[in-house]
């Protein structure tokens, strides 16, 4: 081919656009990346996201190709008789949309960002070349068979991001599967350092993250501790933790164990040589990725079969913990909510919209204790936290005074007053529990109007629709007013709410959670109480 010689200016126009590009499709793939990193680096739920509604993404690259290609076309059709080089001017219009949608999504609200992580750094590395390549062939093609297009044709990359960011992460794959094992084994190596280092796993479909926070303020009564930051609940998460964040004059390490499917938990139990565990609940929760129940509280219990000479606290109140619970041949506990058969039980309960007061229950000693937290399930948090803290050693008193000292966490039934209404905030996920626990805060509260914004419950697998309808029942019997977000459960949500007979001049939509937010100023009055209860993660936006 005549582009491919060294004396022709063309073939290293070819290669600047195709770089060009390359980078500018990496800008462009942002959200492939997102969404791929919220998966875990598992294609599983990459794929789920193209296939679900979300395919409006696909579209928008789609509207991407298809304005520039009309733009390029025009103009190579308007400047066909000038100067070869005239062909270029078209590949402006392409960089301008694209500027345009990236703007466009960089706008768009997110929960949880692209993390810039030495892997995500590697995987659109690849992306780059993948795509730069890809740009150069096609360039090569047509300047041979199509020229009246020639350098245009770069213009229907954007719609093959869909496949070059999962094959970019296949062709990565190898290479980070020996640079987890290596990380790994320097975090076996630092932690068979500390033999001494008492090792507790936490896991559960819901939980896990308030009861691991709880945890850590009570068992720093008595130890020096290390707790696994925000959601570190993956094998490099874990190993991060260890390397990084771990000192050795460390007495604890809390760790946080998150599962999507069946083998998760096990691997992480052999990471850390787990000592002691506390299974917060067994649920429906990420059904969709286990594919049956019956695989959620397997992958549970393999932190309960990963305990040998140690202990497990067990969720009372869950019906699936029960179950592991009673088929547990370690040493084992329960812990409870007026639950008087439970080891630690919570009782003679008082709930305000200040918090809670209650007795706290241990092997048949008591002590007077108060919280700010509220809900019944965050009780239910501070029983399993406070067991597995006596079992350590801590005493009953200072468990007492650990509790009084605990603060709501963002966006975890977290109450913020202002002017006009108040706010109980719940955004950070939700469950079939917490949110009935968060509606029943919401009954606590006097006053004007009661207002929920929610986008409803996920990741509920085929039980989703009756999901949010009984969600939509309940809603009914404590709200006067409704704003459903995003199109996902609406209509199960609104069959719940019709069939309790709710005014349906009161049930208002809105696209996304800020839409909803700004809704507010219109709907509200002095004295209202609004509950955010859940903010869908960005796989559903």
């Amino acid at each position: 081919m005549e582009i491919f010689k060294l004396t022709n200016p063309h073939f290293y126009i070819t290669i600047a656009i195709a770089v060009l590009n390359g980078a500018l499709l990496c800008f462009v793939a942002g959200k492939l990346f997102q969404i791929l990193q919220l998966s875990g680096y598992k294609l599983k739920g990459y794929n789920a996201w193209l296939k679900d509604t979300k395919i409006k993404f696909v579209g928008r690259l789609f509207m991407l190709s298809f304005l520039s290609l009309i733009s390029v076309l025009v103009t190579n059709s308007l400047l066909s008789g000038f100067d070869g080089y005239t062909l270029y001017l078209g590949f402006i219009f392409y960089i301008y949309f694209c500027i345009v949608f990236i703007i466009n999504m960089t706008k768009m609200p997110q929960k949880t960002p692209l993390k810039q992580t030495r892997r995500m750094n590697r995987l659109i590395g690849t992306t780059f070349m993948l795509c730069a390549m890809l740009s150069f062939g096609l360039i090569a093609i047509c300047t041979e068979f199509i020229p009246f297009i020639r350098y245009g044709i770069i213009v229907i990359t954007p719609m093959c991001l869909t496949f070059i960011v999962p094959l970019a992460h296949l062709i990565t794959v190898p290479f980070e599967n020996l640079i987890r094992k290596k990380y790994i084994k320097s975090a076996k190596a630092k932690l068979s350092k500390m033999p001494n280092l008492i090792k507790i796993g936490i896991t559960g479909s819901f939980g896990k993250t308030t009861t691991k926070h709880i945890l850590n303020v009570i068992l720093s009564k008595k130890y020096s501790v290390c707790m696994t930051p925000h959601s570190f609940n993956t094998p490099m998460g874990l190993t991060k933790v260890v390397l990084k964040y771990l000192k050795m004059n460390n007495q604890v390490l809390i760790a946080e164990m998150g599962a999507r499917n069946v083998g998760d938990i096990k691997y992480l139990c052999d990471l850390i040589n787990t000592k002691h565990a506390i299974i917060t609940s067994v649920g429906s929760q990420h059904l969709a990725t286990f594919g049956t129940e019956e695989n959620i509280a397997k992958t549970k219990n393999e932190l309960v079969q990963a305990i040998t000479d140690g202990y497990v606290v067990f969720n009372a109140q869950n019906e699936g913990a029960v179950k592991l619970y009673d088929a547990c041949t370690a040493e084992k506990y329960l812990a409870g909510v007026e639950n008087d058969n439970a080891f630690c039980n919570i009782k003679n309960v008082k709930i305000g919209a200040d918090g809670s007061q209650f007795d706290l229950c241990i092997d048949g000693k008591c002590v007077p204790c108060s919280t700010k937290l509220l809900g019944k399930h965050n009780l239910q948090d501070i029983a399993m936290a406070s067991a597995m803290a006596f079992k350590a050693g801590v005493e009953l008193d200072k468990i007492a005074q650990a509790i009084g000292e605990l603060k709501p966490m963002s966006h975890r039934l977290e109450v913020i007053k202002n002017n006009r209404f108040i706010i109980i905030d719940n955004s950070y996920n939700s469950s079939v529990e917490s949110s009935a626990s968060a509606l029943e805060v919401l009954g606590l509260f006097d006053g004007g109007n009661k207002i929920i914004i929610t986008p409803g419950i996920v990741e509920m697998g085929d039980k989703e629709f009756e999901t949010n309808v009984n969600f939509g029942k309940a809603i009914a019997k404590t709200c006067n007013k409704v704003i459903i977000v995003n199109q996902v459960n609406k209509d199960a949500i609104k069959q719940g709410l019709q069939e309790q007979g709710f005014d349906e001049n009161n049930v208002y939509t809105a696209e996304d959670l800020k839409t909803a937010t700004a809704m507010l100023s219109d709907i509200t009055e002095v004295g209202d109480v609004v509950l955010f209860e859940n903010d869908l993660p960005d796989n559903y936006t």
